[in-house]
C-alpha cells in the first residue's frame, strides 16, 4: 500500500481529517461557521506537534522525512487555506447584515455583486496560502541540503497562524451585539496578504507553542462557553 502510517504521520492525518469533517459541517444545510471552528482549532492543535513528533524518530528515510514535508503542507492547505474559506462562505449564507441591508431575495443584483466579491476575497485567500505552501517546500528542501536541522525563522505569516486568527473573529462575532460577519473578509484577505509579505519571524520553540496551544484552548473554551450561551 502506497504512503507511511507510522506514528510520525498520525497527527498530520488527524488534521486532514478533522479539516474534512469541518468543511463539512460548515458548508452542510444553511452551514454552520461557528462548529466548523472548533475543528480548525483541532487542526492547529495537530500541527502543534507534529513536527515534535516526528523528529522523535531518528532513523527516518530521506523519503520519510520528503513525504512528512509533503503531507503537512497539503494538508495545512486544507485545514489553514480551505476550511478557513469555507467558514467565510458559510458567514456570508448567513449573514444578517447582508440580509437587513439588501433584502432575502437572493437573486438581487448588488447582493450578488458583493457576494461575487466576496468569494474572490476567499479564493484570493486560498491561492496566498497554497504559494505560500508551495514556496516553503521547495526553500525547506533545498535548506535541509545546505544546513540541515531545524528552521530558525519564517519568512511570511505561517499559514497555521489561521487557526489563531480566525476562531477570535467568531468569538467576536458571536460576543458582540451586532453582526460582524463582514469583517471576517478584510482579515482574511489581510491574512493571506501576510502569508506572502518578506519579513522575518522567529520560529517558536516548545515554550511558543505551547503559549500557542494555550490560547487556542482559551478560545476552545470561550466558543463552548458562547456556543451553549447564545
Amino acid at each position: 500500500m502506497l504512503g507511511f502510517y507510522d506514528y510520525t504521520v498520525i497527527l498530520t492525518y488527524l488534521s486532514l481529517l478533522s479539516a474534512g469533517t469541518g468543511i463539512f459541517v460548515t458548508l452542510s444545510g444553511s452551514g454552520h461557521p461557528y462548529l466548523g471552528t472548533f475543528f480548525l482549532l483541532f487542526c492547529g492543535l495537530c500541527d502543534s506537534f507534529d513536527g515534535i513528533v516526528a523528529r522523535t524518530k531518528k532513523n527516518r528515510s530521506e523519503t520519510e522525512r520528503n513525504y512528512g514535508i509533503q503531507i503537512d503542507s497539503l494538508s495545512d492547505l486544507i485545514a489553514f487555506g480551505v476550511l478557513p474559506a469555507c467558514i467565510g462562505m458559510s458567514l456570508v449564507n448567513n449573514s444578517e447584515l447582508l440580509t437587513y441591508i439588501f433584502g432575502s431575495d437572493k437573486h438581487n443584483i448588488p447582493l450578488l455583486i458583493v457576494r461575487f466579491l466576496l468569494f474572490a476575497i476567499l479564493v484570493l485567500y486560498i491561492l496566498a496560502a497554497l504559494i505560500r505552501l508551495a514556496y516553503f517546500n521547495v526553500t525547506e528542501e533545498e535548506r535541509q541540503r545546505k544546513e540541515g536541522g531545524k528552521r530558525r525563522q519564517f519568512t511570511g505569516l505561517p499559514v497555521t497562524t489561521a487557526a489563531l486568527i480566525f476562531p477570535i473573529v467568531m468569538l467576536l462575532r458571536y460576543i458582540l451585539p451586532i453582526d460582524i460577519s463582514i469583517f471576517y473578509f478584510p482579515i482574511i484577505l489581510i491574512t493571506g496578504f501576510l502569508f506572502l509579505a518578506k519579513f522575518s519571524i522567529p520560529k517558536p520553540g516548545l515554550r511558543g507553542v505551547m503559549i500557542m496551544v494555550g490560547i487556542g484552548a482559551l478560545e476552545f473554551a470561550l466558543l463552548i462557553l458562547f456556543y451553549y450561551l447564545r
